[in-house]
């Protein structure tokens, strides 16, 4: 696994960056991460947007806002956060699998003085605190799986950044936060700031590792898919669907909300939210429900027909079908 080396603060550049990686560049079986940004809100793959964030507190204190490829729900980060990047390019098994990635940094915590453990689907808790979450994406043969940290975050504007503009609920959704969400700088004995502890956590994560820097090439080609995917409307905000039917539940692989639009029997529109992990994008199970009549055989045949339950993590063919119909 080789360590890429190229210290910017974008969040859409980094995650154009990820996209090279797993689709482009192939110098090496695996590549790793370790990135922070400007502060930001990363929507997850299949939530809604501005149902997640406060615009009009994310633009008043000029917080950037774009989706991750990655499922799960949406997480803010700064300067001091950091994130992590696993991209394994020869897998064997297809599986989602969050243990492999996880591991690495709760060991080199470890060797800070700091006891994290894994618990959930994809959390890493200090004390029972969460100051990581995971997500994962599977393309073909390509694991990419992505995670962050909590080092010595504004817990305060996370609670803003992401709730309703009501100071009673903001105050307490503050101190419901700080119950259950900790910095990693909060059970250090030894204090660093963000680059100290970046650079301590890369001597224990990149032992024996090569390290490569962009080319200008590659740069460039990365500014490419940046301005042609993350840097998109379309890609972070998308188009709502009207709809007339909306059901959700959660599940243990996830919340999954679905919006459809029915005429005279038949599905117009279509479109799945949540906090979900999927393998593969949705879009295709989408369009092959459109046209579908709106009756239990007839979308459990199409979901059966694309192996639906293979693109939700823990989520079973018959859940999928009771937020459908």
């Amino acid at each position: 696994m080789i360590y890429v080396k190229y210290d910017s603060t974008d969040a859409n550049f980094n995650f154009a960056l990820e996209k090279y990686l797993v689709e482009e560049l192939d110098i090496a079986e695996g590549y790793f991460l370790f990135w922070r940004t400007t502060p930001t809100l990363m929507i997850g793959r299949y939530q809604n947007a501005l149902a997640e964030i406060n615009m009009d507190y994310a633009k008043a204190h000029e917080i950037h806002i774009v989706r991750r490829v990655t499922g799960g729900g949406t997480i803010y980060t700064d300067m001091n956060g950091w994130q992590f990047s696993f991209i394994n390019k020869r897998m064997g098994k297809k599986e989602i699998d969050f243990h492999t990635y996880t591991l690495p940094i709760i060991e080199a915590l470890a060797s800070l003085g700091v006891t994290a453990v894994k618990s959930g689907r994809n959390d890493i808790l200090i004390d029972g605190k969460k100051f990581s979450g995971n997500a994962q994406y599977i393309r073909k043969n390509v694991m990419l799986h992505h995670g962050s940290i909590l080092f010595d975050t504004d817990l305060s504007q996370l609670v803003r950044s992401l709730s309703p503009d009501d100071e009673k609920l903001i105050s307490k959704g503050i101190k419901s936060v700080k119950s259950r969400v900790t910095n990693v700088a909060e059970h250090m004995d030894t204090k660093l700031d963000s680059l100290g502890f970046r650079d301590v956590m890369l001597n224990y994560l990149l032992a024996d590792k090569e390290t490569y820097e962009l080319t200008e090439t590659d740069v460039a080609r990365v500014m490419e898919i940046k301005a042609a995917q993350f840097d998109s409307w379309d890609w972070n905000f998308g188009k709502s669907p009207k709809f007339n039917i909306t059901k959700e539940n959660r599940f243990s692989g996830g919340k999954l909300k679905v919006e459809s639009f029915v005429r005279n029997g038949h599905i117009e529109q279509i479109k799945f939210y949540g906090d979900f992990f999927a393998k593969e994008g949705v879009s295709d199970i989408e369009n092959t429900l459109i046209g579908c009549a709106y009756e239990t055989q007839a979308i459990k045949k199409a979901l059966q027909h694309f192996d639906a339950q293979s693109y939700f993590f823990n989520i079973t063919l018959d859940e999928i079908l009771s937020c459908i119909i």
